[in-house]
C-alpha cells in the first residue's frame, strides 16, 4: 500500500486514541445509539422490501446494493483512487461489534454510517475504509465511495483495510464479533453470494482469492469461528460459480506482518 490513495491508510496518518474498540463501539451499540437516523427519503427503503418487511437478500445473480445514497454518507474529503485493474484477493472482516439482533434496514444503514463518522472524524480519513459491508441481517451495502461503479467495470477501488495491501486487495466487513461466535445465516448467505459476485466479476478463483485479514496483518480478525469457516465459503463460492470447487492448488497464505495498525483504536481485529 502506498501513501498516494489519500485515505488516512499511510501510517503516518494513522491516528486514535488508545481506548480499545470494543469499549468504544460496543458502548455505542449497546446504548442503542447505532439504531438512530432514518435512510435518507430516496425509494430505497420501499425498493428493498419484500413481502413481510423484510430486506431483499443479496444474490450474485441479481445483486442488490444498498448504495451511499441509500445509507445517506457523507461526501468524501477527497475521490478514491481507481485503479485500472481488477483486485487479487477478498478480505474477509469482522467489525468485532456487538452481535445484534436487529436485521432492520435502519440498523444496517446506521451501522454504515458510525463506520464512516468513525474512519472520517477520528480517523481522519477520507472516507469509509472497506469497499462492502454486510449487516448481520444479510444487507450488502457499498462503503468506500465509486466502489460499486469500480466493480461493474472490473476497476478497483484502492480502501483502507488491509495494511500495506491495500492495492490489490477488497474488503468486505461482516458486522458482528466471530472470536467465539457463529455467524448467522442471512449475513453467511450473503457473504457467500458475494463472493460469488466478485470472483465472477473480477475473474477471480475463490480457492485462493478468498483470504482472512490475518493472513496479511497480525490480527484476530475476522475472529476465530469466521477465519475456521473460509475453507467452507471457498467451497461454496466454487461450486456456486461452475458446479464443482476448482482442482487449483491453494496458494500459500503470506505471512502476517507485526505492524497491522486497526481501523478502531487498539483493538486489532477490524478490517
Amino acid at each position: 500500500m502506498s501513501a498516494h490513495s489519500g485515505d488516512g491508510a499511510a501510517d503516518h496518518e494513522r491516528t486514535g486514541s488508545p481506548m480499545t474498540r470494543r469499549s468504544l463501539i460496543g458502548g455505542v451499540v449497546g446504548a442503542g445509539l447505532l439504531a438512530v437516523g432514518v435512510p435518507s427519503d430516496n425509494g430505497a427503503m420501499a425498493d428493498a422490501l419484500a413481502a413481510g418487511g423484510r430486506p431483499v437478500l443479496f444474490t450474485a445473480d441479481a445483486p442488490r446494493i444498498h448504495t451511499r445514497a441509500d445509507w445517506n454518507a457523507k461526501a468524501p474529503r477527497r475521490p478514491a483512487t481507481i485503479l485500472k485493474r481488477a483486485p487479487d484477493h477478498i478480505i474477509v472482516h469482522h467489525t468485532d461489534t456487538a452481535n445484534s439482533n436487529d436485521r432492520s434496514l435502519t440498523h444496517a444503514y446506521a451501522l454504515s454510517r458510525f463506520i464512516q463518522d468513525f474512519h472520517m472524524g477520528t480517523r481522519g480519513w477520507d472516507d469509509t475504509g472497506q469497499q462492502l459491508t454486510i449487516s448481520r441481517g444479510g444487507i450488502v451495502m457499498e462503503g468506500r465511495n465509486q466502489t460499486l461503479k469500480a466493480i461493474q467495470s472490473g476497476q478497483h477501488v484502492v480502501g483502507a483495510q488491509v495494511l500495506h495491501h491495500n492495492e490489490h486487495t477488497i474488503g468486505i466487513e461482516n458486522e458482528g464479533s466471530y472470536v467465539r461466535k457463529g455467524v448467522p445465516d442471512r449475513l453467511w448467505a450473503s457473504l457467500l453470494e458475494v463472493c460469488v459476485w466478485l470472483c465472477t466479476a473480477y475473474d477471480l478463483d475463490p480457492t485462493s482469492a478468498i483470504v482472512g485479514h490475518r493472513d496479511y496483518n497480525k490480527t484476530e480478525c475476522p475472529g476465530d469461528v469466521l477465519y475456521a469457516r473460509l475453507p467452507e465459503l471457498r467451497r461454496s463460492v466454487a461450486a456456486r460459480m461452475d458446479g464443482s470447487p476448482k482442482t487449483t492448488q491453494e496458494k500459500p497464505r503470506p505471512v502476517p506482518r507485526d505492524d497491522e495498525i486497526p481501523l478502531f483504536p487498539s483493538f486489532d481485529d477490524f478490517g
